[in-house]
């Protein structure tokens, strides 16, 4: 029998090292979960799905590995709540050979910074709460879980509610290794509520050690995944340099950050206006929560909150020296035309717009009010791996449309 070859995928196929590479290359039966064989649409093996059975799966290598080479892949690490062992139970240990890789605990730990060797781990995949409810029960400090369809982040998030644990901060790590890879800092409340990819894993940090964790103090340019946010409504760290930037601004400023999302462009402001303040206005209650949880996080004690629609909010506030408008939708021209009656003389205000139709809007009402305007474009894109080399994925191009009135 020729030795079956179980290898670890890692977190992609750059986690391959050219010796499983050519394994796989010479592979004369390809078996795998439908994620990755899909990897491998033009391989000439013969493919076989490792499904809801796969012991049932696995009990057909000895006779295919008696003349063909058999490769198993696995995601991660064989050995680490993999295939692996279950292979070896099927095959016997002298018919194995394993290589092993990168697991989803080490790749989200390396992704935050964070050590693991004081970590507990849990699977729930396929498995009951049980783990979960114990580690809970001894009050265990950092946690790191592997889920399922049923075990999700949310229904995660509702337990630790459930136990009083509404102090904890998750962290999910969506589709790690994948282009669409996303990393999201949230409260319990907040995970609660929100939906995720089902390719995830959570970190969770207990109310004390989440009080004290700083992934990364706040900086200008911070990565998306520090702030918590929803469904990718935070202001790109390219385009906030941009907008700052054009806010020209300086220590002791009171800033408007309209449209405020998850806060992102009022909490690097604040690093450039000390003896100022931001007032972050945003209608959705969930997200001024999130600018609170992320203003809270980085201790950053200039920034109030105002929930309430624009433009019908803005006249009870502080008249600002700098205006942002991130946000508007449809009201655009009323919530531009209620900042240029309040903004000092002297000020500015910059508004950042994916759609023509808003572009066009600001430009016209900002000239009809004889303002001078400039526009910037940026067409910004992000180096991502590929087939061992590095191609650059585009993101949506944005406008920034500055206006200046010296009346």
């Amino acid at each position: 029998m020729i030795p079956v070859q179980v290898v670890g995928w890692g977190m992609s196929p750059e986690d391959l090292t050219p010796k499983v590479r050519e394994i796989i290359r010479k592979a004369q039966v390809l078996v795998a979960g439908r994620r990755l064989l899909d990897y491998f649409p033009d391989h000439p093996a013969r493919t076989i799905l490792l499904g809801k059975d796969p012991e049932g799966t696995l009990a057909q290598l000895p006779a295919l590995a008696a003349q063909q080479r058999v490769v198993v892949l696995a995601s991660g690490d064989p050995n680490f709540y993999g295939i692996g062992p279950l292979v070896v139970k099927v095959l016997g240990a002298d018919r194995v050979v394993i290589h092993p890789n990168v697991t989803a605990v080490q790749a989200a730990c390396a992704r935050l910074r964070l050590p693991w060797q004081d970590a507990t781990i849990i699977s729930l995949h396929g498995r009951s709460w049980a783990s979960l409810d114990e580690a809970l029960n001894r009050a265990v400090g950092k946690l790191i879980i592997y889920t399922d369809p049923e075990h999700t982040p949310g229904a995660i998030a509702r337990l630790l509610l459930a136990r009083g644990q509404s102090e904890a901060r998750l962290c999910v790590l969506e589709d790690l290794g994948r282009a669409t890879e996303r990393l999201t800092w949230l409260s319990p409340t907040e995970a609660g509520e929100r939906e995720f990819s089902p390719l995830n894993l959570v970190v969770i940090l207990p109310g004390a050690e989440a009080a004290a964790a700083r992934i990364e103090p706040l900086h200008l340019g911070l990565p998306e995944e520090a702030l918590a946010h929803e469904n990718g409504l935070i202001t790109k760290a390219e385009v906030r340099a941009v907008v700052l930037a054009r806010l020209a601004l300086y220590p002791g400023l009171t800033l408007w950050d309209v449209g405020a999302g998850c806060g992102s462009v009022g909490l690097e402001a604040s690093l450039l206006i000390p003896g100022g303040q931001i007032i972050a206005v945003e209608q959705d209650e969930a997200r001024a929560a999130q600018v609170r949880a992320n203003a809270a996080r980085f201790g950053v004690q200039n920034l109030r909150v105002v929930c309430g629609r624009a433009p019908e909010c803005l006249a009870s506030l502080p008249a600002p020296q700098r205006v942002f408008v991130g946000g508007g939708g449809q009201n655009v021209k009323e919530i531009l035309t209620a900042v240029m009656g309040r903004l000092e003389r002297g000020g500015r205000l910059a508004l950042a717009a994916t759609l023509l139709e808003t572009l066009e809007t600001a430009r016209s009402v900002l000239t009809q009010a004889g303002w001078e305007v400039e526009v910037t474009l940026l067409q910004v894109s992000r180096s991502k791996p590929l087939a061992g080399g590095t191609f650059m994925q585009a993101l949506n191009p944005v406008w920034i449309i500055t206006g200046y009135s010296n009346s």
